[in-house]
């Protein structure tokens, strides 16, 4: 049976979080939008998730950039600093007593009510809408114990000026659609290509490959610019791994010595197979040793990353 990266077992927890909508802080099936938001009606907005650890949502620096960036991209104005922003986050984790580990946060930012279900960004009638959802969330170990298995699917992520892939933005569609075939498929996850052909990235998560001491992910140009995916090839930089973003093959893939997919909710995950082709020894010791000291590697950066925030606020 397949299974995601974003399995996690339910905490009864959940059922009482406090969600952030618009400055308010909302029980779960308070928590609300109009049928004439942009993001319901169009898809019209961007997103980060945020992995927390002891209490600090972890690399916020640089999400927060991928959020300004690509607001205004679209010239979604979201309507707070990025230091108010901040704040909001901190405020809604400690109104849930979240001050630990093992939380994940969901943060959405849409153009705003519509007078009229219609694309034009001018239709817009309000401020933008935003939302924080945080949750007691983390990746199955079970599924990160056994890997995963890819399916290569005929989606392709496409050229910047039809739908640009570095932006995160909630128009989904085109990685729901290579999710579906991948699942039909019995797989875990979509294996995406480039319009070239060449291996592009993962419906949901960012793909490398380890072939003969050296760790490879594909040149970035048709996926987003990835947190986690940035964070490997700077751990990888720092211990003085060869990695390498460059165009590569399935059939250089189907060869790899170990592979092994990026994000935010999950950190480094395992892959045991793609498209029927088992990767490396057969699985048999999962992770591989590139792979485990990646994850060792980090799990530093991320401890680096909370101690410099210092005590997170009470």
């Amino acid at each position: 049976m397949s299974q995601s990266i974003h399995d996690f077992h339910d905490d009864p927890r959940n059922a009482r979080i406090r969600i952030w909508v618009n400055g308010a802080l909302k029980a779960r099936d308070e928590a609300v939008v109009s049928v004439f938001d942009s993001g319901f009606v169009l898809g019209d907005g961007v997103w980060e998730g945020l992995r927390v650890f002891q209490g600090h949502p972890v690399f916020l620096d640089a999400h927060l950039d991928r959020l300004y960036e690509g607001a205004k991209a679209i010239a979604l104005d979201i309507g707070m600093s990025r230091a108010a922003l901040t704040d909001a986050l901190y405020a809604t984790l400690a109104a849930n007593g979240m001050r630990g580990d093992g939380v994940h946060i969901r943060l959405m930012v849409t153009r705003g009510v519509k007078r009229t279900p219609y694309q034009d960004p001018r239709a817009s009638i309000g401020p933008a809408t935003v939302v924080i959802i945080p949750e007691w969330k983390i990746a199955k170990p079970e599924t990160l114990a056994a890997g995963l298995t890819l399916f290569t699917v005929h989606v392709r992520r496409g050229f910047p000026d039809v739908q640009d892939p570095k932006l995160n933005s909630h128009s989904k569609l085109n990685c729901i659609t290579a999710c579906i075939q991948a699942t039909a498929a019995g797989a875990d996850e979509a294996l995406m290509l480039d319009p070239h052909g060449f291996v592009a990235t993962c419906n949901s998560t960012h793909f490398f490959i380890v072939r003969r001491g050296e760790v490879w992910t594909s040149s970035g140009d048709y996926c987003l610019g990835g947190i986690t995916r940035a964070n490997v090839l700077r751990v990888c930089a720092e211990a003085g791994i060869p990695a390498r973003e460059k165009n590569f093959s399935l059939t250089e893939v189907y060869s790899a010595d170990e592979a092994f997919v990026t994000g935010t909710f999950a950190g480094l995950a395992p892959v045991r197979a793609i498209d029927g082709r088992t990767i490396g020894d057969g699985g048999s010791a999962l992770p591989g040793n590139m792979v485990a000291r990646l994850q060792g590697l980090y799990r530093g950066l991320v401890a680096r990353d909370v101690a410099a925030r210092g005590a997170a606020p009470a």
